[in-house]
């Protein structure tokens, strides 16, 4: 029996999975959530969940190869969580729990092998396209940041290339973008597309907007969350509350909308959003398809299924006919980046 083991390693939980593989796909057998802010160092969270997987299985597992994306950068086989002090070694986990083969990749990467095993319930589909096959694979993500990857066919299978195109620049489209980069250049030394497309752009959004003299109501709750992010809290859930009052809402002139200012947030950021998938569509076209991940675009679905989003994303001058016939997903299963982390582990075997 050949098992595997595959983590979504992220700054506050850990989603760990063991799973048997066979010639034509793979049973999970167990798996297990840890918060981990609980334990003092990931070593300690895998000899928590090969305990529990021994409890449930009645054995302990014996593992052939195990995949961790962990939500960090990955060199020379080790990486760590800042935030938590965990330091990660391929060789040493290896050693330590007697697994021949233990692989670290970034959690973005993991989302990119994570985009070739899902099904069609884990999509909502903005456009159909049309399936070139072995073409290249865009993946981008908005979450706290912005992540953009894609993948190419080496003559056997699909490769995932990370890339840093959430840093490239911010390109202003029209005059209130151009106040919104001259407003963040008063803050950074350079505004890259991460500053507005991500969940860090959303509060900077609402920020700007607030700040302009004809800037509609604040509500007290959200400039709460606000002013606590702006203190430097950073959990404050800011973001959330500025995309939940929006989907709340109706639209901007209507009578039922309670909160204009995170409305036009929301649009403000959807159009910005759209903007760079469209732009990383142009770089890669990618006829095996374009898939947006990331936490935010299930959470905000709602205000991605108008066809405002596609036709922003769409919207590229004379090129725009190019990207008619592209898969564009949006992917609305949360678990995409363990599920790569798993192919990944199996593939290594």
């Amino acid at each position: 029996m050949t098992q595997i083991l595959a983590g979504d390693i992220g700054g506050t939980k850990t989603l760990l999975r063991l799973a048997e593989k066979h010639y034509d796909g793979l049973t999970i057998l167990y798996e297990q959530r840890f918060a981990g802010a609980d334990y003092v160092s990931f070593s300690d969270v895998l000899r928590a969940f090969l305990e529990a997987a021994k409890i449930h299985l009645g054995e302990l597992p014996t593992l052939s190869a195990a995949c961790f994306g962990i939500a960090g950068p990955v060199r020379d086989r080790r990486s760590q969580l800042t935030n938590l002090g965990w330091s990660f070694d391929s060789d040493r986990l290896a050693e330590e729990f007697n697994i021949a083969k233990v692989s670290l990749i970034n959690d973005f990467v993991a989302v990119g092998y994570g985009v070739l095993g899902l099904q069609p319930h884990d999509l909502h589909t903005l456009q159909d396209g049309q399936v070139v096959e072995r073409s290249p694979i865009g993946v981008i993500g908005a979450g706290t940041g912005l992540g953009e990857a894609f993948l190419g066919w080496n003559g056997d299978r699909y490769e995932v290339y990370p890339t840093e195109g959430g840093h490239a620049d911010f390109a202003p489209r029209n005059e209130l973008e151009i106040e919104l980069l001259q407003y963040l250049l008063k803050r950074h030394d350079r505004v890259s597309v991460e500053r507005v497309a991500s969940g860090t752009g959303i509060v900077a959004i609402y920020q700007f907007l607030r700040d302009r003299q004809v800037a509609p109501p604040e509500s007290a709750e959200i400039a709460e969350k606000v002013r606590l992010w702006e203190a430097g809290d950073l959990t404050s859930g800011a973001a959330s509350a500025i995309a939940d009052a929006a989907l709340t809402n109706c639209g901007i002139n209507s009578e039922t909308n309670t909160d204009r200012l995170a409305t036009q947030t929301m649009q403000m950021f959807v159009s910005a959003y759209a903007s760079e998938v469209g732009n990383l569509a142009l770089k890669l076209i990618p006829n095996g398809g374009l898939y947006i991940a990331g936490g935010i675009a299930p959470k905000i679905l709602p205000l991605l299924q108008d066809g405002t989003f596609l036709q922003i994303l769409k919207n590229k001058g004379r090129v725009s006919p190019i990207l008619e016939d592209i898969p564009i997903h949006i992917v609305i299963n949360p678990e995409v980046g363990l599920i790569g982390a798993m192919l990944y582990a199996a593939s290594s075997i």
